[in-house]
């Protein structure tokens, strides 16, 4: 384990050159990484350590890498987690943000683009300046500096990007907002995926929001809402 001004972060891979090379990109970025390379090592260690985020390979020996996190969402842990998988297809991406991932990468991939999405899931988990006003509509109200939401007086448990992505829509009702537009506005870049993430978070969001799913409503052929 190493230190860093940034925070820990833990990395769950099994491929040990690829760990490797995470390690060396999150710590040149000033994070302090910890590395296992298997999933119950992995879940003990999130538990342990309470990192800033996790870097977590869908393939792993043991537990993979979306039990952990479904255990972790179980234990009421919303840590940022990043998913990396080598199977480039949509179940796999869709199942680890429906067990509360917050995004993922393909492998080949990037270490700078890693690096990036984590240093964005951290700096939206921190939550913004207080100075953000707590935002209202219909029974959903979003409180910014707190990082929390609620319906009709009842706390919501988001992940961080779910929390973005809903308080970029409150932010401005009646405003709609296409796919790629809420891909560079909450995550904060343009995801060489696609836009389907934007869909699959929209659809946990509604899930969570239960009645007041129709807060967010979809605009065929252009994006989504917020809309009393």
């Amino acid at each position: 384990m190493t230190a860093g001004s940034k925070g820990l972060v833990l990395v769950v891979e099994d491929e040990r050159p690829i760990a490797d090379l995470v390690r060396l990109y999150l710590t040149r970025d000033g994070f302090g990484v910890h590395v296992e390379h298997d999933g119950a090592a992995g879940l003990a260690a999130a538990r342990r350590l309470r990192p800033v985020a996790c870097v977590l390979d869908i393939a792993l020996p043991g537990l993979e890498g979306t039990e952990i996190c479904r255990r972790l969402r179980a234990d009421g842990d919303w840590t940022p987690v990043v998913f990396v998988t080598a199977r480039d297809d949509e179940v796999d991406r869709i199942l680890g943000l429906e067990l509360g991932g917050d995004d993922y990468v393909t492998k080949p991939f990037s270490p700078r683009e890693l690096v990036a999405r984590v240093r964005a899931l951290v700096r939206r988990a921190n939550g913004p300046a207080e100075a953000e006003q707590v935002r209202t509509l219909g029974a959903v109200t979003l409180d910014p500096a707190r990082r929390r939401v609620t319906v009709d007086g009842v706390p919501l448990a988001l992940t961080s990007t779910e929390f973005d992505l809903l308080g970029h829509l409150l932010g401005r009702p009646g405003r709609v907002f296409s796919r790629e537009e809420l891909l560079s506005g909450v995550w904060g870049y343009a995801a060489h995926q696609g836009t389907r993430t934007v869909d699959v978070h929209v659809a946990q969001v509604r899930a969570k929001l239960g009645a007041a799913a129709g807060v967010i409503r979809t605009v065929r052929g252009v994006g989504y809402t917020a809309d009393a």
